[in-house]
């Protein structure tokens, strides 16, 4: 299609937008899915998952619960090809770092020139703890950064100007997934308290046996009281980050078993904080989703306030307490101006009661504000222009020579961002056979590796302690 007959299409009414997600794991497939629809509702959604250790399973897909007209599995290379041929509005990339960096580079190959491309949309799946400086570097280049709060911009836009790079692609909104009715007090006491469990914080055996016996322990302390394992996978099931130690296993050997009220639990968040009147967790994004809806939040603090724990993010928001304090009776409320700062305002806080999500959030400050507004406006004005310019990232070979080609060549593209010989394979001459023999292959591979991070690695590591 020509750029001129493209644009045409693009000045065509909004209902024809095609939006495109690729998304590396159940949770960044949630932000992005969501993302999208904010940006673009009511528009055609292809979703994409990123082939790789966390790519995320049926049934995370489904606790998740944010569908798709079209969902696939895809290499980037073969994600390029799709978007090339596909020739989509707007896509959205719900990935990490690296795998950022090679579609924008890929992107740049497709289109070194100005043409009609897709705008080009990413940001973070939640709290930026760590490697904030790489892990914007590596994002830089969309058309869109998107930050989730007034605090992550000013952030995002000092990191970009700091080293000289554009930081007119930041933009500021908020989760896509706050969501949810304001929490009503069951007669000013906790009847459920929920412990929401991350996969990779804290890292120790020891620390994660030690906070799952403090829930054990909480739960004897309060008999009337049920507790909740909010758990993010199955054992032999990756998120976003690895999970050496599974609390499934954990349980098993907590002194004298769980008791009674205390169990694990899966589910979608947004459902299990429906009955929640306690959360409780290391630093999850869940204490936002809590905080927005007003439930009573726990920031723990029993293994200190340390960047390697995410928790020192919460300094400030009135929510930092220990197993100890919660045992005593403690339900910790959020400070009003730290939630703001963090694009977070409590449901009920003078908003209106139909109101929800993203913009429920912004309307509890401002009856007038559209946290996604500025994003929508931004986007508008991009997809009205005849043609875009190409993608230019901070990190090239002149910038970054040494480290942006191991980059790119992770996900199976040469230094220029084209796609590596054999990289992006052509499904249609394939027998069904020969595709369905590459599915198994890849799932016995997938099955090998989860074996060795959460069997033969522990393992390893014990022994090296000996």
């Amino acid at each position: 299609m020509s750029v001129s007959n493209r644009s045409a299409q693009r000045s065509a009414p909004r209902a024809s937008l095609r939006v495109a997600v690729l998304a590396d794991s159940d949770t960044r497939w949630k932000w992005g899915a969501l993302t999208a629809r904010r940006l673009a509702p009511g528009h055609r959604l292809t979703g994409h998952l990123l082939r790789g250790r966390a790519t995320p399973t049926a049934r995370q897909l489904g606790e998740v619960g944010v569908q798709a007209d079209r969902l696939t599995e895809v290499t980037c290379a073969e994600f390029l090809a799709d978007i090339k041929r596909e020739q989509y509005d707007v896509v959205v990339l719900a990935l990490v770092g690296g795998a950022v960096q090679a579609v924008l580079h890929g992107v740049r190959a497709l289109w070194p020139d100005p043409a009609a491309r897709p705008v080009i949309v990413t940001g973070y799946v939640g709290v930026v703890y760590e490697k904030l400086a790489d892990g914007l570097l590596l994002r830089h280049g969309a058309d869109l950064v998107l930050a989730n709060s007034r605090h992550d911009a000013e952030r995002f836009r000092a990191v970009y100007e700091g080293v000289g790079a554009d930081a007119g692609s930041v933009t500021e909104t908020v989760l896509p997934f706050l969501d949810g009715a304001a929490y009503e007090a069951a007669g000013g006491r906790a009847t459920t308290v929920v412990f929401a469990v991350q996969p990779s914080v804290p890292e120790s055996r020891a620390d994660r046996a030690y906070l799952l016996e403090r829930a054990a322990g909480h739960a004897r302390l309060h008999p009337d009281r049920e507790v909740l394992v909010k758990l993010r996978s199955r054992p032999g099931e990756h998120t976003t980050h690895l999970e050496e130690q599974p609390y499934q296993r954990l349980a098993a050997k907590v002194p004298g078993g769980l008791p009674a009220n205390c169990r694990l639990a899966y589910g979608n968040m947004g459902e299990v904080l429906d009955g929640t009147d306690l959360l409780v967790t290391v630093s999850s994004t869940a204490a936002l989703e809590s905080l927005h809806r007003g439930i009573p939040t726990a920031v723990l603090t029993d293994l200190g306030i340390r960047e390697a724990l995410g928790n020192h993010h919460f300094l400030g928001s009135g929510c930092l307490a220990s197993w100890d304090q919660l045992d005593a009776g403690l339900l910790p409320q959020g400070d009003p101006e730290w939630l703001a700062a963090q694009g977070v305002a409590p449901l009920g806080a003078g908003t209106d009661a139909g109101a929800s999500g993203a913009d429920a959030a912004a309307d509890s400050a401002d009856p007038d504000a559209d946290v996604f507004a500025a994003a929508r406006a931004r986007l508008a004005a991009l997809l009205e222009l005849p043609g875009l310019p190409p993608v230019a990232p901070y990190y090239t070979l002149t910038t970054a020579p040494r480290y942006l080609p191991g980059i790119l060549a992770r996900h199976h593209l040469a230094a220029d961002g084209t796609p590596l010989p054999g990289a992006a394979r052509d499904g249609a001459d394939e027998s069904r056979l020969r595709r369905r023999l590459r599915s198994h292959l890849r799932d016995a591979a997938r099955g090998l590796y989860r074996h060795g991070v959460q069997r033969v690695a522990p393992l390893i590591r014990r022994m090296g302690e000996l």
